[in-house]
């Protein structure tokens, strides 16, 4: 007969072997939390990332914010409709380069963002009571080592690309 107990310890064989799958499901968990966190600001949590990153790039295009979020080119194109819609980023055409269109945040983004900084700081900060301050450090430092082009380079080498 099984039992409760027997079940999570079968689920977690099944997953352990996949680091993709875990990584995904727990980014999913964390950005639901973080969601729920923000929700009183009206924003998710990628919105969120995006506005704190075109803050952080002012005048910027789909391509470099793209790279810069490590997101798809399209993808990202389609997040950022809400974001003009509700007033929050202007998009312009580049005088320099009159085929690119150049995104920033408007006065109204910019006290968006503010808004949402109190909301993100409590998330970060429940994040860390919960999962350990000293955790939370490590697991973010693990995290960036994945985001860094030598690890892409390694692992493409790994698999012969």
């Amino acid at each position: 007969m099984k039992t409760m107990a027997t079940k999570p310890a079968a689920k977690k064989a099944r997953n352990a072997g996949c680091n993709c799958t875990v990584l995904r499901k727990a980014t999913r968990r964390v950005s639901q939390l973080y969601d729920v966190a923000l929700a009183p600001c009206g924003l998710k949590t990628t919105q969120r990332a995006i506005l704190a990153q075109i803050g952080r790039s002012e005048s910027t295009n789909v391509g470099a914010l793209a790279n810069a979020l490590v997101m798809d080119p399209g993808a990202l194109a389609h997040t950022l409709r809400p974001l003009e819609r509700d007033g929050l980023i202007g998009v312009t055409v580049n005088p320099d380069d009159r085929r690119h269109r150049l995104i920033s945040l408007t006065l109204e983004g910019r006290k968006k963002l503010e808004e949402s900084d109190v909301l993100w700081r409590k998330a970060q900060n429940g994040f860390s009571k919960a999962f350990g301050r000293a955790e939370s450090e490590a697991l973010r430092n693990m995290l960036e080592l994945l985001l860094a082009d030598d690890f892409s380079a390694d692992f493409e080498k790994s698999i012969g690309m």
